[in-house]
């Protein structure tokens, strides 16, 4: 474990010293993040601009706004940590530079994982912290609901990784992943509202089908205290699920793996 927190840091070091060398960069990236939030907040704003409307689906608007800031905060998880190394899996297997990343000494799968940060996108993480904690100035809060929400939160972050890891590992077999990536981000998109918000049917597909429900919806609620134990219980499950369906896909698509060279 040791070994792999000395190497987590490693990369992280080496990717922020090269990102830093276009320091204008960030200037880019703090209008993309200010874009992302803009666009989550317009939509609120239609929701709740209706004359005479002051819940949707029985949220409130300062309720809607914190599943609004876990959906700003997710996406800051994914541009910052998921993306930039997920978006390389499908040009290793193409060029065959995975032969390499196969023979290191390593796991593969956390290489894939853990070797690339874009650092340039961190202020989505913040909007999304500050988001929430705006919502919650006007909302009851207690301890217990912090750390549940802090621990069903955890698991909506597997659940994303654990989706995105296993789009990119049909790299292996079609080498081109990008429209189905596009595609998850574009579904995912409907996670900055509540679930509840959504016609029946389509809260079921966000819930079981594509549990974007689960990231967003879920710990706002635990934040609120109005989580009900069946679902509480199923986002850790699911995230359980998840990983080891996943790490044994990939190992799957490892060992059937054929090198671009040969």
């Amino acid at each position: 474990m040791r070994r792999y927190l000395r190497l987590v840091r490693i990369f992280t070091g080496a990717t922020i010293s090269a990102q830093l060398e276009y320091r204008a960069n960030f200037v880019g990236a703090v209008l993309a993040s200010l874009g992302e939030v803009g666009v989550a907040l317009l939509g609120i704003g239609v929701l709740f601009g209706q004359p005479g409307t002051t819940t949707v689906g029985g949220w409130t608007f300062r309720e809607a706004l914190l599943v609004t800031g876990f959906f700003m905060l997710t996406e800051g998880f994914i541009a910052v940590f998921v993306q930039p190394n997920m978006s390389k899996v499908a040009e290793a297997v193409r060029t065959g530079n995975m032969d390499f990343t196969l023979l290191k000494p390593i796991d593969a799968q956390f290489n894939v994982s853990t070797r690339h940060l874009n650092v340039l996108r961190l202020p989505d993480i913040v909007i999304g912290l500050g988001l929430i904690s705006y919502a919650c100035a006007a909302l009851t809060v207690t301890p217990g609901g912090v750390l549940a929400a802090a621990l069903l939160y955890v698991s909506a972050l597997v659940i994303v990784y654990c989706i995105w890891l296993g789009l990119s590992t049909t790299a292996f077999w079609f080498v081109k992943t990008q429209n189905v990536t596009e595609l998850f981000s574009g579904v995912f998109g409907a996670a900055r509202f509540p679930s509840s918000a959504f016609p029946v049917p389509v809260r079921f597909v966000l819930t079981f089908v594509v549990p974007v429900a689960l990231v967003t919806t879920v710990p706002a609620q635990a934040l609120m205290g109005t989580l009900g134990l069946s679902v509480a219980l199923a986002s850790p499950l699911v995230a359980a699920a998840l990983f080891v369906a996943t790490r044994l896909f990939w190992r799957y698509a490892v060992a059937s793996y054929t090198s671009a060279s040969s």
